[in-house]
């Protein structure tokens, strides 16, 4: 049958969910794990990427949408009777930089429409969590916002930016402190044991090995944004609230989309503390700075002709003067970035010419 269902309709659930953690910022949520039913489900499957690759069991989206209902009610038994078990993720390879590669991972499409049932009960409850500085990965925020709100902040109230970047976030993602954090908003084990068995899945490599992370969460999967962003809440965003700036005497500013951010501060003295403490605080929970991506910069609308400048989101921010003397903020895209990634796309068409149009389109929408 067609995609037209009685329980296309979003779960008020959700809607009780958010109110109550709106309300109440230290209530730990029960039974969730009960609500991933027929209707979740269906609203899960409704709102995935039917366009995506199959992963390891081949099931296409046609094939699944031929029999949702059986399908849906199969995954629904499987879930009361606690018989759900994660299957391996896909790892798949797209270029990063001149040399690199990054590691996505390609969950099966059922593992898939659970975790977007899981992932839209965290977002009820963590959407009245998150600070408002945090752009990546939210329903009603995007990079976009991110980028104006950071030319509006820093346009002379602060002097000294300091550009951070976190080496391999997503492959350090350290499974212990993230369970513990989970668990500061629920208290449902159930629930929480969907969290740990995909991120304990097995990853299947391109050469047929198989490894079984001890950290890290696949890039690419349904789950991963909001984990992501529950991670570096607590790491960054509320350290950033409850020590930094209070210590900076609220002279201090920060922003951060996905795992890409930024601090300013009008003085030197507070950028540079924050910038000697940033790498433990880091290190607390498994992650570590890109010391080559990782410094401070003089940024004052008074010494435009130094030509300094900082980098988010592949962007680089510089001060410059108008034709009528007025100074203003200017956005380039960062030539070098640029240049790396144009190369290394087009060596990775060269490397992947032999596929199919559909599958290298695929891959690169991931």
């Amino acid at each position: 049958m067609g995609e037209q269902c009685s329980v296309a309709k979003r779960p008020a659930s959700l809607l009780g969910i958010a109110n109550k953690a709106k309300q109440d910022k230290k209530y730990k949520f029960g039974n969730l794990y009960e609500l991933i039913n027929k209707r979740t489900l269906y609203e899960a499957w409704r709102r995935i990427n039917k366009g995506s690759v199959a992963g390891v069991d081949k099931e296409t989206v046609k094939e699944f949408k031929a029999n949702l209902e059986s399908n849906l009610d199969e995954m629904v038994n499987e879930l009361k009777n606690k018989k759900y078990k994660a299957k391996l993720v896909k790892r798949v390879y797209i270029p990063k930089g001149e040399k690199g590669r990054r590691p996505l991972g390609l969950p099966v499409l059922r593992d898939k429409i659970i975790q977007r049932a899981a992932a839209s009960i965290l977002e009820a409850i963590y959407e009245q969590d998150f600070i408002e500085n945090s752009y990546g990965y939210r329903p009603s925020k995007n990079a976009h916002m991110a980028i104006n709100a950071i030319k509006e902040e820093v346009s002379g109230k602060y002097n000294y930016v300091v550009e951070a970047d976190i080496k391999g976030f997503f492959n350090n993602i350290d499974h212990d402190w993230m369970i513990r954090m989970l668990e500061e908003r629920v208290k449902d084990k159930a629930f929480i044991g969907l969290i740990r068995r995909w991120l304990k899945a097995g990853i299947l490599e391109p050469d047929g090995k198989v490894a079984n992370p001890e950290k890290g969460c696949p890039q690419g999967s349904v789950i991963s944004p909001i984990l992501a962003n529950i991670y570096l809440h607590y790491v960054i965003d509320l350290w950033y609230m409850k020590k930094v700036k209070p210590d900076a005497g609220k002279e201090a500013y920060y922003c951060r989309s996905a795992d890409d951010f930024i601090f300013g501060f009008r003085y030197k003295e507070d950028a540079e503390k924050l910038l000697s403490a940033l790498g433990t605080r880091l290190g607390k929970f498994g992650l570590e700075l890109a010391e080559e991506k990782t410094g401070m910069v003089f940024f004052s609308r008074f010494k435009k002709h130094l030509g300094n400048k900082f980098s988010f989101l592949g962007f680089d921010f510089r001060w410059k003067e108008s034709r009528n003397k007025k100074d203003y903020i200017v956005m380039e895209t960062n030539p070098k970035r640029m240049t790396k990634s144009l190369k290394a796309f087009s060596t990775w068409c060269k490397e992947n010419r032999n596929n199919r149009i559909r599958k290298i389109v695929d891959m690169v929408n991931l």
